[in-house]
Parts: structure tokens; C-alpha cells; sequence
């Protein structure tokens, strides 16, 4: 008797250890949106006036992916005891918490569910930003002066090295354009000064953590506030960032603790976040090949752009017309893996590789090709000695692909900007066709290092304008896309009253007004753009028996 009842304690024993080191994590997928209360007829009730926006300039249907999870399928998750951490429209599932194992099997047995998934368990303690962590060194501050390096400060050559002071300079830095950011925390962001000015302005347009949904992104890791410096710093002589005026949304998919398939799939829901908010770019300095439980590490194989959850997700995202930037990971010179992860190895994202300031291949930096033989990285920027915000008032230096990706990203908001009517893919052709190794790309660097005045050069030949002949006569906005007003930059020493008239993509008026010019730049604010709905609009001035043209973009 004491015999079996040693068994039965034992089994007991192993039983509630085992329920102690089981995963606490899951993925729910269900079979179909049917029955939803939600529309294809009525895509307002769950995307953003912005984000339909953007469909409607680039002619994007609403498909029964965009439609959310059916939320009864949700509540009956919900109602079986576990907590729902997030949900996906793109994948239709859910994943939850539980540490009752017993609730999973029940929720199996649901008609509408397809399939479950059982993650392995975190990690925790892992550094897996060891190699992008920043470096102790001093960094120049230039407070005086009309120099260049007054202006950048210690972030002039990551600018510099893609021609991108030329966009700035033309007043394109991001006015008007959303970026999403996708990362481990943002810790420092809230107190920073180099960030002054995005708070001042209200442009941190809203924060949200996909790992801990309802925790503050402020409290978490320092790897997002360095990525966000590349693009949104701005304070002269100290850094100024690639897309200094753009408005962030600042997204916590990572856990920077472990490395676990789940965050896959937060940063697909992290994505449709984005899209659903309207944002128009998505930076993500993040990539998936090992994890902690190595049976769902990526092989090779899996790289071939269509099998990796975030990579499915990067294509969706790309497919709404988001252009969706990706680090190409930093494992360039291993030994076992040295290609590009996930979602790096999606066609349509733009992956970024790092080159040092002379221009040269990082030797870390992750190489090309995908599986399926498509040329990787798409094109590079620096990535080793950038500049970064530190955690507390300046400047440091950090290394890595997931700093030549904002670089990149940042700066690809600004050409856009320039260039409203140009799609996702028309921005990254722009790119590559006028990047330094345009004519023959290769899978240690892509299409090379771009240059931006080049693109914004092909861009305005390849797409034309309303009026083909005003083609020498071009106009220049900003910010654009416009809310409610924008300043025109005046061509030539034209002065006096001059007639400025509005007009849709097929040339009808829509308003005329006569403004008076005294100088190189005239605000044009009025009621009627307010209540302009979102679209490309055409905008004419006329002096002197001459007209001016230009396309712009309203947003909501």
C-alpha cells in the first residue's frame, strides 16, 4: 500500500511540476470570419479615416482580411477563464495566457476553432541586443556656426552618406507623414531632450505593448529610443535625426528578455495596428531565425518570403500600401547563419543592410540571398559607429543593422513626403534604380547605398504630373500630406497677387482664391481645406500668363 501510494504522490508531484514549467502562452486559430458583425460595406467601424485614405489613393480594395476577428469567437475564448493578449485580423487567431492547460483543451473542442499552438516558455535574462548595445566613446556637439556638422551634429555622416541633407533642404523632413516604430521599449523617450520637439509638437501620436498588453513602453528596454533618435531627433549641433518632423507611433512587439516564436506574432498584430491607424511606414529593427526553444528556430528554407509569421505579416502590411522597413539582421559573419531572417526576407519589404561611414560592407551585417534565390539586402545604410540617443541628455554611438534601418526608414518618409502619389513599391523602385550598385546588385550589399536626390530626380520623370505640360514649372509643398494648411514655396521672383486654384485628379475646380506673395513662401490656410476629404489633389498658380503645378495630399 505505501508502495502505490508512493506512486500516486509521485505521479502527483510530477503532475504539478510539470504545470509549473508548462508554457503559459498560446495561439488559437479559428476557421472563418462568418457570422461577424463587422462589414466589408462598412470598413469605418474598424480602420481609421487615414488608413482608408491610403487605400483610396493607391486603389486598394477592403478584403475580408482587414475585417477583424469575430468577436463572439473572442468572448468564447475569454469566457473559458484564459486572458486574451492579442488579437489578428491578418492570421484570424488569437493568442492568450493560461496556466491551466485544461482551459486549452476545452477551447479545442470549439467548432470555430481551427487549431491551437503552444509556445515554448520564455526566457528570461537574455541579451540578445549584445551586439547593438551602445559604445562608450565622447561624441562631438557643434553649437555654433552655419556648418553642416553644426546642423547634424554626430549624426551628419548617416544623413550625409545618402544625400539626404538635399530633401531637408527642399523642407521635406517628414511633415505630415506617420511613421510606426517596432520594438523592445522606448525607455528615456518621455525625458530625453533630443526628443523635445516631437513631444512639444504632440507628435508621439500614441504608444501600445503587444508583449504585455496595457504596460508602458517607457518602462521597458532602451533599443527602441535608440532606433527612434535616428529618425526623430532634432536638436541642432547635437543630432538631428532623418525625419526630424515626422509624427511616431511607438509599438512594443519584443520582449528583449528572451527570444520566443510568439513575437512573431505580436508584430503582425503590432502591424495591423499600424494600418488600421493609417500610419504610411513601418520601422522594424527586429528579426526572427533562433529561438530559445530551438524546435521552432527557422531553418534556411523557411526564408523564402512567404513561410515565417512575420513575414506573412510584413507582406500584408506591404499589401495596404505601408511601406514596411526591415533590419537585415546582424549575423553576417556566422559561420551557421549567415542570411537575412525574418521578415527581412519578404519581397516587397525593404530590407536594410549596414555599411560603415566609408561606405563599406559592415562585416556583421546579414547577406542575401532568400532561399528562393531573390536578391538580399535591398539597399544599405550606415550601421556601424551611428549616432543614437543615450538614456539621459546627448549622444552615443551604437552599431548594427537595426540603426541603418530607421536611417533608411526616416528618410524614405521625407522622399515620400515629396512625392505623395508615388506607391510603396514606386518609393523603393526610386531607390533602387538610382542606388550605387543600381546596374549590378549583388546579395553581400543589394542596390547599394541610395541616394536621395537621385530618387527624388527618377520619381518626379517616371510619374508624371496632372498637367504633362508643367512639367518645368513644378511646385513645392509642405507639409504634405496637409491637415488643414501648407506653405508653398514660391518659384522664381514672382510678387503681387497671384490666383491659386485647386483641382481634382481629372482637372475639375474645386476652389479658386487670389493670395498676395511678398516673399519665397506664402501659408495658404483656409476653412475649405478642413473640410477637404482625404485624396491627391492638384494645386495651380497662375502669374503672369505662366501656371505653376503641383500635386498634395489631405489627410485626416
Amino acid at each position: 500500500m505505501k508502495k502505490y501510494l508512493f506512486v500516486i504522490l509521485l505521479v502527483l508531484f510530477s503532475v504539478r511540476l510539470f504545470s509549473q514549467i508548462a508554457p503559459d502562452k498560446y495561439y488559437i486559430q479559428f476557421t472563418d470570419k462568418k457570422n461577424s458583425p463587422y462589414s466589408l460595406n462598412h470598413p469605418e467601424k474598424y480602420l481609421s479615416a487615414r488608413a482608408l485614405a491610403r487605400r483610396a489613393r493607391f486603389h486598394i480594395s477592403i478584403k475580408e482580411n482587414d475585417l477583424p476577428v469575430n468577436p463572439r469567437y473572442v468572448d468564447s475564448v475569454a469566457k473559458t477563464g484564459v486572458r486574451i493578449l492579442n488579437t489578428s485580423r491578418w492570421l484570424n487567431g488569437v493568442t492568450v495566457y493560461t496556466t491551466d492547460t485544461a482551459l486549452i483543451d476545452s477551447i479545442k473542442h470549439f467548432s470555430f476553432v481551427k487549431k491551437t499552438l503552444k509556445f515554448s516558455k520564455e526566457k528570461q535574462f537574455r541579451n540578445k541586443y549584445k551586439r547593438e548595445s551602445a559604445l562608450p566613446v565622447t561624441v562631438p556637439v557643434f553649437k555654433s556656426g552655419n556648418t553642416l556638422e553644426a546642423q547634424y551634429g554626430a549624426a551628419l555622416t548617416q544623413i550625409k552618406q545618402l544625400n539626404g541633407i538635399y530633401m531637408h533642404n527642399k523642407g521635406y523632413r517628414g511633415q505630415g507623414m506617420q511613421i510606426a516604430v517596432l520594438d523592445a521599449g522606448y525607455s528615456s523617450v518621455p525625458t530625453q531632450p533630443l526628443f523635445d520637439s516631437l513631444r512639444k509638437d504632440h507628435r508621439i501620436l500614441g504608444t501600445r505593448d503587444f508583449v504585455n498588453p496595457g504596460g508602458n513602453v517607457y518602462l521597458q528596454h532602451y533599443h527602441g529610443r535608440m532606433v527612434l533618435s535616428c529618425m526623430a531627433a532634432d536638436v541642432p549641433g547635437t543630432m538631428i535625426g532623418t525625419a526630424p518632423k515626422a509624427s511616431y507611433w511607438l509599438l512594443r512587439s519584443e520582449d528583449a528578455g528572451s527570444e520566443n516564436v510568439i513575437e512573431e506574432y505580436n508584430w503582425v498584430s503590432a502591424a495591423e495596428f499600424a494600418d488600421s491607424v493609417g500610419a504610411d511606414v513601418i520601422n522594424s529593427s527586429l528579426g526572427y531565425i533562433a529561438f530559445d526553444d530551438t524546435t521552432f528556430s527557422h531553418p534556411y528554407s523557411d526564408m523564402n518570403g512567404k513561410t515565417c509569421i512575420s513575414t506573412r505579416g510584413a507582406e500584408i502590411a506591404a499589401s495596404k500600401g505601408i511601406l514596411v522597413v526591415n533590419s537585415a539582421g546582424n549575423s553576417g559573419d556566422s559561420q551557421t547563419f549567415p542570411w537575412i531572417g525574418a521578415p527581412a526576407d519578404g519581397d516587397s519589404v525593404l530590407t536594410v543592410g549596414a555599411v560603415t561611414a566609408t561606405g563599406t560592407r559592415a562585416y556583421f551585417s546579414s547577406i542575401g540571398p532568400t532561399y528562393d534565390g531573390r536578391i538580399k539586402p535591398t539597399l544599405m545604410a550606415m550601421g556601424q559607429g551611428d549616432a543614437v540617443a543615450n538614456s539621459t541628455d546627448s549622444v552615443t554611438r551604437g552599431s548594427g543593422t537595426s540603426f541603418s534601418s530607421p536611417v533608411m526608414a526616416g528618410m524614405c518618409a521625407c522622399l515620400w513626403e515629396a512625392h505623395p502619389s508615388a506607391t510603396n513599391m514606386q518609393i523603393m523602385a526610386a531607390l533602387k534604380n538610382t542606388a550605387s550598385l543600381s546596374g549590378n546588385p549583388n546579395n553581400d550589399m543589394g542596390w547599394g547605398i541610395p541616394d536621395f536626390a537621385k530618387a527624388d530626380a527618377y520619381l518626379s520623370r517616371t510619374l508624371g504630373f496632372f498637367n504633362p505640360k508643367a512639367k518645368q514649372n513644378i511646385l513645392t509643398f509642405y507639409p504634405n500630406p496637409f491637415y488643414d494648411s501648407f506653405t508653398i514655396d514660391i518659384p522664381g521672383k514672382i510678387s503681387g497677387n497671384i490666383q491659386l486654384t485647386l483641382l481634382s485628379p481629372d482637372g475639375k475646380v474645386l476652389f479658386k482664391k487670389k493670395i498676395q506673395v511678398n516673399g519665397t513662401k506664402v501659408v495658404f490656410r483656409n476653412p475649405f481645406l478642413l473640410h477637404l476629404k482625404p485624396g491627391i489633389y492638384l494645386i495651380r498658380l497662375s502669374h503672369s500668363g505662366k501656371n505653376f503645378y503641383g500635386k498634395i495630399l489631405k489627410y485626416n
